[in-house]
């Protein structure tokens, strides 16, 4: 679904520990924020962020003690999904309108590259 960085089994990526303090801060997929935090963040409560991880619409990470630990980029895909149940959305269906926002986005950017051009190679094509 969504949230493009999938947690390895012990729930750390390979090289967390090893990037520069500042390049972690940037990284939009690094885990920086409490279940707290982000739910405050989202203006939504941590029931509300755990049925979106029961819906797989983001899978937090988890920290040494085994803490949800979220994303930028998963508190962005919240924001969205609160707004559209706000509105009156059922959840699930929120998570999957996200999910198709989000695979519409990908295709997109992938037709840019291929129309521009620029020689990378989007899933065995040119």
């Amino acid at each position: 679904m969504p949230s493009e960085r999938q947690p390895p089994a012990d729930g750390r990526q390979p090289d967390e520990d090893r990037l520069p303090v500042a390049d972690r801060l940037d990284d939009d997929h690094f885990p920086a924020y409490t279940m707290g935090r982000a739910a405050e963040l989202v203006g939504a409560t941590p029931a509300f962020l755990r049925a979106l991880g029961e819906a797989r619409l983001i899978t937090p990470m988890r920290s040494g003690g085994g803490h949800r630990r979220y994303s930028r980029h998963q508190l962005r895909l919240a924001v969205r999904a609160r707004e559209l149940v706000d509105r009156g959305t059922p959840v699930d269906a929120a998570c999957r309108i996200i999910s198709l926002e989000e695979r519409l986005e990908r295709a997109e950017r992938a037709n840019e590259e291929l129309r521009r051009g620029d020689g990378k190679t989007v899933r065995g094509h040119r």
